[in-house]
Parts: C-alpha cells; sequence; structure tokens
C-alpha cells in the first residue's frame, strides 16, 4: 500500500527533518535487497541488526526517503522523517492502514494448531471476501506489519496469526490490529520452557483479547484454563470435538457432522476437524450460508511439512516435522497409527519445554504405548529417547538413533517399502534431512 506524506506524519508521529516538497505517494520497504525506486526506508533494529546503518544502501538502491532516529540527514534523500522507534513506527503505520481500509479482523494464536486453523479460516473466509492472510508462519509483530500492509484496497477479511516466545508479545500484536474476533485453538506446553507454567502459557494467549473490539466474538476450544485466564465481557463461543459426529476417517479424508450440517476435509485427524469448528463458528458470525463454509474446507489443503505426503525411492512418507510440542505429537501419531497399516513413526526431541523436558517425552510415550501396538518407532536424539521407555514396556518396537544420518541409513537397509513412515520433530531436530538423506 502506498502512503502519502502527510499519512505517515499522522501515523507515526515523526518529526519532519527534511521535505523537498511535491506530492510524492511512498511504499514502506524494510530491507534494502529488495527497496524499489521511491520508497520510504524504514530501518528496523534487532539484538542482532540495525538497520540504520544501511540508510545510505538504501538510498544508493533507489529509496527516496527513509526513517531515522538520529538527527542524520544523508544526501540524496527527499524526505526525511524522526521517530522514536522504527518498529513502532512500523506498527503504527500498520494499525493507521488498518483503520483506513477496515476489513473484517480475525486474530488466532494457540500452543498448536494456528497456522492450520489461519489457513482453515482463509478457505472458509475466501469463499465470500477478499481477504488477507498471514503468509505462511510469519506470526510476530514484523509479520503482522507486513500481512496489513500487503492489503488491497479492496480487502474486506484480515485474517493474523499471532505467535509468541514470552509474555506481552500478542498483546502487542492484538491492540493495533483490534480484533472482530479472537480465536485460540488451544492451550498446551508449547514453549513451556520460557514461560514457566501451563497458567503462564494461558495467559500470554488471551493476550489477545487484548485489543478484541467490545462488540467483538472470543472464540476457542473448551478449556479451563482459558477460561480461567480469559479477560473478556463480551461474547464467547467454545468448541470441542465432543460437539462432533465423526462420520468417516481415512487417510487425506475427513467427514463430519457439527450443528446438524455435515462438512469435509481433504486432510485426517480428530485434531484438524477440531481446529475447522472454530473457522465454522466464524462463518456462521458472518453471515455465511453452510454450504459455502463446507465448500471452503473442502478446498483446504496442508501446507509446507505439515502432513506432506511423498513417495521417494519407493518409500511412502509423511512428513508432519515443521514444530512438535507434546500435544501435537500424541494428537497426530495417534491419527497416523489409526490410519495407516504397517505404520513407521519417526520422531525426534522436542524443544523448549523447560526443566521437565524428560518427563514431558516419557507422558507422549505413554500415551503412544496405548496405541496401535503393531507400530514400530524410531527415536532420534537424546530427550527422545525418554519416548521409547513406555513403549517397550508394552512390547512395542523401538530403535534408537542419535542424528538424521544414522536414521535415513536405517530406514533404507532395513524397511520394506510397504511400510508407511511418519516424521514428527521440533524444527531444530532438520527432519528434511531425513528425505533429502534418502533422495540422494
Amino acid at each position: 500500500m502506498m502512503f502519502k506524506k502527510e499519512e505517515l506524519i499522522i501515523a507515526t508521529g515523526a518529526e519532519v527533518l527534511k521535505d523537498d516538497g511535491g506530492n510524492c505517494r511512498y511504499t514502506i520497504s524494510t530491507d534494502t535487497r529488495t527497496i524499489k525506486n521511491g520508497d520510504i526506508y524504514l530501518p528496523l533494529k534487532g539484538e542482532t541488526f540495525d538497520g540504520e546503518k544501511f540508510i545510505d544502501k538504501a538510498l544508493e538502491a533507489g529509496a527516496d526517503a527513509y526513517f531515522t532516529t538520529t538527527d542524520n540527514i544523508y544526501d540524496g534523500a527527499k524526505f526525511v522523517l524522526k521517530v522514536k522507534d522504527t518498529k513502532q513506527a512500523y506498527i503504527d503505520i500498520a494499525n493507521y492502514c488498518r483503520k483506513k481500509i477496515n476489513p473484517i479482523t480475525v486474530g488466532i494464536t494457540g500452543s498448536a494448531g494456528k497456522t492450520t486453523t489461519k489457513e482453515l479460516v482463509y478457505s472458509v473466509l475466501k469463499e465470500k471476501f477478499n481477504t488477507q492472510k498471514t503468509f505462511s508462519n510469519h506470526n510476530n509483530e514484523i509479520g503482522f506489519c507486513q500481512t496489513v500492509l500487503g492489503m488491497n484496497n479492496d480487502t474486506q477479511a484480515l485474517i493474523v496469526e499471532m505467535g509468541m516466545r514470552g509474555l506481552g508479545e500478542i498483546e502487542e500484536i492484538s491492540i493495533p490490529l483490534e480484533p472482530d474476533f479472537a480465536i485460540i485453538t488451544n492451550c498446551g506446553s508449547a514453549h513451556i520452557g520460557r514461560l514457566g507454567s501451563l497458567d503462564n502459557i494461558a495467559k500470554a494467549k488471551c493476550e489477545i483479547a487484548k485489543g478484541l473490539k467490545k462488540s467483538g466474538t472470543f472464540i476457542a476450544l473448551n478449556q479451563d484454563i482459558i477460561k480461567k485466564h480469559l479477560d473478556f465481557d463480551g461474547e464467547k463461543i467454545f468448541y470441542s470435538i465432543d460437539d462432533v459426529e465423526i462420520i468417516d476417517k481415512a487417510p487425506s479424508y475427513s467427514k463430519f457432522k457439527y450443528k446438524n450440517y455435515i462438512y469435509e476435509l481433504n486432510v485426517e485427524g480428530e485434531y484438524n476437524i477440531e481446529n475447522s469448528l472454530s473457522a465454522i463458528e466464524l462463518g456462521l458470525k458472518l453471515g455465511m450460508d453452510t454450504e459455502l463454509i463446507a465448500n471452503g474446507l473442502a478446498s483446504y489443503r496442508p501446507i509446507e511439512k505439515r502432513w506432506e505426503v511423498e513417495e521417494i525411492k519407493g518409500f511412502k512418507f509423511i512428513n508432519d516435522s515443521y514444530n512438535a510440542n507434546p500435544e501435537s505429537m500424541k494428537a497426530s501419531v495417534k491419527t497416523f497409527v489409526e490410519l495407516y497399516k504397517e505404520p513407521v513413526v519417526v520422531l525426534g526431541d522436542m524443544g523448549e519445554l523447560g526443566e521437565d523436558e524428560d518427563k514431558y517425552h516419557f507422558q507422549v510415550g505413554e500415551f503412544l504405548s496405548s496405541l496401535n501396538k503393531q507400530a514400530m518407532y524410531l527415536l532420534v536424539g537424546k530427550l527422545a529417547k525418554n519416548i521409547g521407555k513406555p513403549l517397550e514396556n508394552k512390547g512395542i518396537k523401538v530403535e534408537y538413533f542419535n542424528n538424521t544420518q544414522d536414521v535415513s541409513c536405517y530406514i533404507v537397509e532395513n524397511l520394506d517399502k510397504s511400510n508407511t513412515i511418519f516424521l514428527k520433530a521440533s524444527r531444530s531436530m532438520k527432519f528434511e534431512e531425513i528425505l533429502n538423506k534418502i533422495r540422494g
């Protein structure tokens, strides 16, 4: 989106250090590598970088203007704005843009399934509205700004995914977004190593309601811990898989009835059905016909590294290794071993679980030990070994590996190509290397 000079000044409260005149309109750019002629450069700062050191590079690349926190004026600039904090200026501009276009706004967060839920919600809303969504998993405050500024003038619905690694981060997005609808997919143990307790995680997730309009609607999984920490007096909708009648389950397919209407998904798993309920509730609140909502859900396809099916040299893989926490690992493995014959489950370490990380891995193993006894488990990493103990106690076959190279060799040398192989671990385990090594 392009902004007049006056709009940038109003949005940020900036001091004008230089203005050569003219009725210029500017597109915001934060990256000197992709800057275009006539852009205004907004230099962001972080723990390990300072974009203000590259203002001269931005001007050389074609920028006409820039933001700064200093009084330095570089040659070649036609328009210079001084602000106290460039990241806050970025957020303020996004807030201004959101108000100007004024779409229906939807905020989504949760310990697991927030990106999938965002995609499900998008699949539904695009059936009726011109819809903009967070790209991939760009779910921090910078991603929020990029998402908002990526809107067209005719955008009718805006979907913003909100991630967090600590308290205060979701609030920082929710307040400038001012959502009409706020969705929490669930509250689980992801990031418990950083936040210290499930209560703190719930507090952080419930920050999504800080900016929620009083006339808005809060939609969430029916969990007591969410209700305990939610501070919102407006309309609340809670859903659960218990509200669903499952009609059919198969690989890459789910059919279920919810509120007397039948829906279909081109993905498996009760957790995906549960995630879709928030999209259904949102569609109903926006006056969409159930048939239109159903069409949207049926059009959903999983994104990269989320239940991605691939055949490599005769081996069938299901790659769900984008990320992992105890709740998502239990849910996805349960779905896999229920639906596939001769299942082989490759699991790796789960990160950011704090001082009780061994216990959380062991609890996953306890849960999995009650499922399909014919499944084989290949466990990669130091922490993943804890998953194997309760499995072995139930007589389930388990093999242990130190790294992706070793487990790749084992798969090629020992597995039958009738097996279907499931991959799940935290991103830090780099499970894509397993597929790359087998490809050769």
